[in-house]
């Protein structure tokens, strides 16, 4: 059997710590469960994660340099409140029986609908094209566009007009895709 003897300075930390839990630790959880809005495990963990850092502290937690629980308290905090900050970075989870009611779209759909517009906007004259992107994807006005361009309000609104129609045409032209 083997013994551990511990130096006296060890001892005394040891000590140090145990007199810091028995003499903060209920205003601590009490101050951290009402952070946590009543999680008794969530501000149990706090509490033990700040004597944690207090252990390894020891040496600078002394009354002469400071109130030792508002330097726990405030570690407390930081703790909750980074748990906070860490769940709300995190995209929620759910269980599989509730996976339907928080399902996402497809976005597929989107990237077919992209592809499309793309395929469209290229068989277009570039004036027309260079329109309906700067109305429709840009969402510019009419008079916006002419000012920048240097064009009566009338030509870029004729501009629309056609290219919408030549699109159409494009639209007319293509065969379904079967499903």
């Amino acid at each position: 059997m083997t013994t551990t003897v511990l130096h006296n300075g060890e001892a005394d930390r040891d000590q140090r710590l145990r007199d810091l839990v028995d003499s903060y630790r209920e205003p601590l959880i009490t101050y951290a469960r009402r952070l946590t809005g009543g999680d008794p495990h969530r501000a149990e963990e706090a509490v033990q994660e700040a004597f944690v850092r207090a252990w390894r502290n020891l040496d600078k937690l002394t009354p002469d340099k400071g109130p030792v629980l508002g330097w726990l308290r405030r570690v407390v905090h930081n703790l909750v409140m980074d748990g906070y900050r860490t769940r709300s970075a995190r995209p929620t989870e759910v269980t599989l029986e509730h996976a339907a009611e928080v399902a996402l779209d497809d976005p597929a759909g989107n990237v077919d609908t992209q592809v499309l517009v793309e395929q469209i906007l290229g068989e277009l004259w570039p004036q027309h094209r260079a329109a309906l992107i700067e109305v429709y994807l840009h969402g510019r006005s009419t008079a916006e566009i002419g000012a920048s361009l240097g064009l009566p309000v009338g030509t870029v609104k004729s501009r629309v007009h056609y290219a919408l129609r030549a699109a159409r045409r494009v639209m007319a032209d293509r065969a379904p895709c079967p499903v």
